[in-house]
C-alpha cells in the first residue's frame, strides 16, 4: 500500500488526466490524499468531480484549503505539512512502502509504482539509509555520484542531490526524520518547496547525496502544455488581477476536448516532455 498527496489549484481538466494516469498505470493499491488549494476557477465544477470520485472510493480524501488557511505560505508547502502530520498520525505509517508526493500536472507512465517499489527495495536491500528520495532522471538531480546502480533488469539509477518535487516518492519516515517545513520564509511565495527541502536533507545527511533518479521515465509533466500556476503567480505577483492569469482558459478547452488515450499519446510524443524533466 502506498499514500499518494496531490496538490491542486485550479487546471481541472489536467487534474482529471492525472488522476485517470494514476488510476490506469497504478499496480499496486494506493490512497489518494488531494488538497485543492485556492481554486478560482471553475469551482462548482472541482466539488462535483472530487464528490463523484470520493463517493467511488477513487479517492480517499479531498481537502479544500483558502489563502487564510494555508497562512498566505506557498500552499504546496503548507498541505504537504498538513499531509505529514496526519500521516504521523496514522498506527500503521511505518507500514507503507512508501509515499508520493506529486503535483497535478503529472502524468504517470504505466506501472510508475512498480519501478518505484523495486528502486526502494533495492536501497533497504543495500542499507542506502542516506536516500530519503526516489525520483526521476534527470528530474533536477544534480551532482550526481558516477557509480550507476542496477535496480532490476535493465533499470539503472544514481543518487545525487536536489531535484524537482513534482514526483517524489519519499519514505513513510520521511517527514518524523527529516521534518516538516518552516512555513514563516514561505509566506507571500509561489514556490520553494524543493529548495527548503533541500536544505532540510542536506543538513540532515551531512551534505551526503540524499535522492536516487531512476533512468526511467516514471511521469511526464504536462506544465508547459497545461500552464504553469507558480511561474504565473511569481510573475504577476503585484498584479491587481492575479487570480485571473491562473485560470488557464484556452489550455483547459483543449486538454478537455482530448480523451485521456489521446492526450497521454499527444504528451508521450512530444519531445517537450519525453527529453526533458
Amino acid at each position: 500500500m502506498i499514500k499518494i498527496f496531490i496538490s491542486v489549484r485550479n487546471r481541472l481538466a489536467m487534474t482529471k488526466k492525472c488522476i485517470q494516469a494514476l488510476k490506469k498505470h497504478s499496480k499496486l493499491k494506493h490512497h489518494i490524499y488531494v488538497y485543492n488549494n485556492a481554486s478560482n476557477h471553475r469551482l462548482d465544477e472541482h466539488f462535483e468531480y472530487f464528490g463523484k470520485l470520493y463517493a467511488k472510493g477513487d479517492i480517499s480524501q479531498v481537502t479544500f484549503t483558502s489563502e487564510a488557511t494555508t497562512f498566505n505560505a506557498f500552499s504546496k508547502a503548507s498541505t504537504s505539512n498538513f499531509f505529514g502530520l496526519q500521516h504521523e498520525q496514522d498506527p500503521k505509517k511505518d507500514g507503507y512502502l512508501f509515499l508520493v508526493l506529486m503535483d497535478n500536472d503529472i502524468l504517470v507512465t504505466p506501472k510508475w509504482d512498480l519501478k518505484l517499489r523495486a528502486g526502494w527495495e533495492y536501497v533497504l536491500k543495500k542499507k542506502m539509509k542516506n536516500i530519503k528520495i526516489i525520483g526521476q532522471r534527470p528530474g533536477g538531480i544534480k551532482g550526481m555520484d558516477k557509480e550507476s546502480h542496477k535496480i532490476a533488469g535493465d533499470m539503472t539509477a544514481r543518487v545525487g542531490r536536489l531535484g524537482g518535487s513534482g514526483l517524489w516518492s519519499i519514505r513513510p519516515n520521511f517527514f518524523s526524520d527529516v521534518g516538516l517545513l518552516n512555513l514563516r520564509p514561505l509566506v507571500g511565495q509561489h514556490k520553494k518547496h524543493d529548495q527548503q527541502y533541500w536544505g532540510l536533507l542536506s543538513k540532515k545527511n551531512g551534505g551526503k547525496p540524499y535522492i536516487m533518479g531512476i533512468q526511467s521515465k516514471l511521469g511526464y509533466h504536462c506544465g508547459a502544455f497545461a500552464g504553469s500556476v507558480c511561474n504565473r503567480l511569481t510573475k504577476n505577483r503585484t498584479s491587481p488581477k492575479i487570480g485571473e492569469v491562473i485560470k488557464f482558459e484556452q489550455a483547459e478547452e483543449k486538454i478537455e476536448k482530448l480523451n485521456f488515450d489521446d492526450f497521454y499519446k499527444l504528451i508521450s510524443n512530444d519531445k517537450r516532455f519525453t527529453r526533458g524533466w
